[in-house]
């Protein structure tokens, strides 16, 4: 199994982004913010999974550790191929993935192209269990902990996420979530 590879952004193609590894390239399927991290360093580090089928092998890379657990917590649900398990996780930050499973929002997933209703609710049943809890999502969220949790408290009131959003970003950023939520209330009546 390739776990990692740390190697020179030699192209991102439509395929991928190649990853020159010593003089060989790797086609790497890889998310977003992996693509970000080669746009702007000479020599960049991927978390990488390697799916294995009868007829190819394909590595699929992450700008993290996180990134990658998802994407294999994902392949474990079935219905869920790599394909569909880079798509969800390229979606969306990882800690709000866990965050609407853990809350069993299976819009959030069915948002998502390629993710029908089934699917969506098997994800959210199937990962439920597999998850660390609420402590664990917190701790992920770092320094936007106090953000999300604004945002989620609009969201529970009836809010869609992007008004909810929308009313945060003319919120101060320094204030607790409660505050937050008091201001984007009193700015919306």
């Amino acid at each position: 199994m390739i776990a990692r590879l740390r190697g020179k952004p030699a192209a991102n193609t439509p395929e991928g982004l190649i990853l020159d590894v010593n003089g060989v390239g790797y086609l790497v399927h890889a998310t977003p913010t992996a693509v970000r991290k080669g746009d702007s360093a000479d020599e960049i580090t991927v978390e990488t999974y390697l799916h294995v089928r009868e007829d190819v092998l394909q590595l699929y890379g992450f700008a993290d550790r996180s990134e990658r657990e998802l994407f294999v917590q994902l392949l474990s649900v079935s219905g869920v191929g790599p394909k569909v398990a880079l798509a969800i996780v390229s979606g969306s930050p990882v800690a709000e993935l866990r965050r609407a499973i853990l809350r069993d929002d299976s819009d959030r997933f069915q948002a998502i192209p390629g993710i029908g209703k089934k699917t969506a609710d098997r994800i959210v049943l199937e990962l439920k269990e597999k998850l660390g809890g609420v402590e664990a999502i917190a701790h992920e969220a770092g320094p936007d902990a106090p953000y999300l949790v604004a945002r989620d408290a609009l969201v529970e009131l009836g809010w869609s996420l992007l008004d909810a959003e929308r009313a945060l970003a003319e919120v101060d950023a320094d204030l607790s979530p409660e505050e937050r939520v008091r201001l984007a209330l009193k700015k919306a009546a």
